[in-house]
């Protein structure tokens, strides 16, 4: 039985080039220069550090820039609110990746509404779909693409 994965996953390498790029910008551009602003990242996370919280809306605006250039989807961005004090302003972005439970059971009934003769399975943070034929499983995937949904979805795994 041919089948595919659903599953919502990050290219590490891909995020850690573009943090380098926007902050290699940051120490290029008159506005940032010597304010002390800086990117950091850790694992999934992202930190903004500025002296002001304008400024961290631009950096914001320069992450955003270079990863969609490098690929990566923005809809995995989780943006905090801005932690401002009086000497710096700061803000975490999370990377999110694997589909919850909730968007999970969304992508398994978006499916099955779709009256297509495939079935979806959760099975932890991806969902394996199954079907007869190639065709049936393509136009599972195009109905997915279609979708709404706050993960960036990949395919991958295809079996026929």
């Amino acid at each position: 039985m041919p089948s595919f994965d659903v599953v919502s996953e990050l290219n590490h390498h891909e995020v850690e080039n573009a943090v380098d790029q926007a902050s290699r910008e940051l120490e290029s551009r008159f506005d940032f220069r010597g304010t002390g602003a800086k990117f950091e990242r850790v694992a999934t996370e992202v930190t903004l550090e500025a002296p002001a919280e304008f400024q961290l809306n631009q950096m914001l605006d320069i992450l955003k820039l270079k990863l969609t250039k490098r690929g990566v989807d923005l809809v995995c961005l989780e943006i905090k609110d801005a932690e401002v004090n009086l000497a710096r302003a700061r803000q975490k972005v999370l990377l999110r990746e694997g589909i919850d439970a909730e968007n999970a059971k969304k992508i398994q009934r978006a499916i099955k509404d779709s009256k297509l003769k495939v079935q979806a399975s959760i099975q932890g943070d991806k969902l394996r779909v199954v079907g007869k034929s190639r065709d049936e499983l393509q136009e599972a995937m195009a109905l997915l693409r279609q979708q709404k949904l706050e993960v960036a979805l990949q395919f991958n795994n295809f079996r026929d």
